[in-house]
């Protein structure tokens, strides 16, 4: 499982042009599910994105995590995180199948959800149009399995 998770002032996603999920300052994660993802990478991923520390202290340090700065989360699903790009010059998607890349996107929301309030998400399968501004910039790559 991968997320890309963006520190961000402000970010949200709309579908048909209506906004399903935004938040104000905290991260924006986009979300990868590969075919060897299991239930058993949900707690380890929900950890890595709420406790990482990408938020400045008072000495302006990268040391408080995004519950302690009392940010938001926005979840987006995207299949192109797992995209093969080591050949040529078009990915190939060998991403999980949509069910099941479905459900454990679901299960990472809840389990989010079982340790800070629940974070918006985007629409698993449909065509979402992100906005976001980037804080710091500030952006990692997280990854589990």
């Amino acid at each position: 499982m991968i997320a890309l998770i963006q520190r961000v002032s402000e970010a949200s996603v709309s579908v048909d042009e209506k906004v399903v999920g935004e938040i104000s300052h905290g991260i924006l994660a986009l979300i990868g599910i590969e075919k060897t993802d299991s239930d058993e990478l949900i707690a380890r991923m929900a950890e890595k994105v709420l406790r990482y520390r990408i938020f400045a202290d008072q000495d302006k340090r990268m040391n408080l995590n995004v519950m302690q700065n009392s940010g938001g989360v926005l979840l987006v699903p995207q299949f192109t995180l797992v995209a093969d790009t080591t050949k040529g010059l078009r990915p190939s998607f060998n991403g999980a199948p949509p069910a099941q890349a479905s459900r454990l996107f679901d299960a990472l929301v809840a389990e989010m959800t079982r340790f800070y309030q629940p974070p918006a998400t985007g629409q698993f399968g449909a065509d979402m149009e992100v906005r976001s501004c980037n804080d710091g910039p500030v952006t990692f790559w997280l990854q589990t399995g």
